[in-house]
């Protein structure tokens, strides 16, 4: 099972979240990364959709999960993933090119946003702040 997790929110180290604490405790960062996509402010949280403009990017950070089975299965349920049913809630979780600053790439799981976004609500600039929007 990939090993590699793209988180651009809530998880981010810089945020300050109790899951974004214990991501950290079961996984190991590698440093800050994106992905092909574009960023919208859904309410105090951020949902990453795709885009087929490669010049469209999400920023934040790239783990190395140490037990990705386990950890994915909370990371699931914090994200509103039922068991069984990948079209349960807001996010999927899909595998995606991820690109580490120093360019190398690597494939990771992403949580990516589902639900129809605002256009009004896009982070233009693919950095998410919890004043952004």
């Amino acid at each position: 099972m990939n090993a590699h997790l793209f988180v651009y929110g809530s998880l981010m180290s810089t945020a300050g979240h109790p899951m974004g604490a214990r991501l950290r405790r079961e996984a190991r960062l590698l440093g800050p990364a994106s992905i092909c996509g574009r960023l919208y402010r859904v309410s105090w949280y951020p949902g990453a959709v795709e885009s087929g403009d490669p010049a469209h990017r999400v920023h934040g950070e790239l783990y190395a999960l140490d037990d990705p089975a386990r950890s994915l299965a909370w990371l699931d349920a914090y994200e509103g993933i039922a068991p069984g049913s990948r079209e349960s809630g807001e996010y999927t979780r899909d595998e995606r090119p991820a690109l580490l600053a120093s360019g190398e790439p690597v494939t990771a799981w992403v949580y990516l946003y589902r639900k129809p976004v605002d256009p009004a609500h896009l982070v233009a600039d693919g950095r998410w702040r919890s004043d952004a929007g």
